[in-house]
């Protein structure tokens, strides 16, 4: 279906039934290694929450996997579902958000991933923030735009989830559930049951602006130039390039 036609069913839906599919502030992530509750700054970045919360409530996050894992660095998801082995299928994206970069890429954020070049290019994908990425993330492409923070108690999850092996394929270091590094190199197809799974995206506060009480890091970096590739705090060139590499944030269809 049309991804336009798709989202006037969701809004006429919405619009019946306001009370569930109103403006989040709290959501869900439940996944196959547990959940992760995120507070949305929907008064901060509001175009970018409203963006967000048009694909969970038109359920295309569901059964998606994560495909993308760098350790100390990001867990990246949103962007493609299961199908055959490492043959994913991409998740139809709808028009770009335009850039909200207000607030820091510290650990324990999440933030919308985008393709080079372009710093109003964000649709669908996104990524936790594992460590704290700021003095990259948030002047490159015109910096990242920060739009939740993940409950502190449910960071254990993504940190764990950087033990796993990860396999690499045409869409990133997949993070692998009871497959080895050497099955990933020695040609066996894994199944469904092998890869992260975000099974849902759930709506848990959808009646009150919440995130007003948060302790948020603003972005005080954005009108920085980012200069030479060893002057960016933390990796240069080669940091960044784990996130913006075309295998991980260009988008398929």
């Amino acid at each position: 279906m049309n991804f336009r036609i798709k989202k006037l069913i969701t809004i006429l839906s919405c619009t019946a039934l306001f009370s569930f599919c109103a403006q989040a502030t709290i959501v869900e992530f439940a996944t196959s290694q547990g959940n992760i509750r995120v507070n949305l700054h929907d008064t901060t970045t509001p175009k970018t929450v409203e963006n967000f919360l048009n694909y969970v409530n038109e359920g295309a996050y569901t059964d998606t996997i994560i495909h993308r894992l760098e350790p100390d660095f990001v867990v990246q998801g949103g962007g493609f579902k299961y199908e055959n082995g490492f043959s994913h299928v991409a998740v139809e994206s709808g028009p770009a958000v335009e850039n909200e970069p207000e607030l820091s890429n510290v650990r324990g954020t999440i933030a919308m991933a985008k393709v080079s070049g372009n710093p109003d290019s964000a649709t669908n994908q996104w990524f936790f923030n594992i460590n704290d990425n700021s003095a990259n993330l948030d002047v490159r492409n015109g910096g990242f735009t920060v739009f939740g923070q993940v409950f502190s108690e449910d960071m254990d999850i993504l940190e764990d989830m950087q033990a796993l092996p990860r396999c690499l394929n045409n869409v990133g270091r997949t993070p692998m559930v009871n497959f080895t590094s050497e099955q990933c190199t020695s040609g066996d197809k894994p199944g469904y049951e092998n890869f992260v799974t975000v099974y849902a995206i759930n709506v848990l506060d959808s009646n009150e602006v919440t995130d007003g009480g948060l302790n948020k890091t603003p972005n005080t970096l954005i009108d920085q130039q980012p200069g030479s590739d060893n002057d960016s705090g933390g990796g240069g060139t080669a940091f960044w390039l784990l996130l913006l590499g075309a295998a991980g944030l260009l988008r398929k269809r």
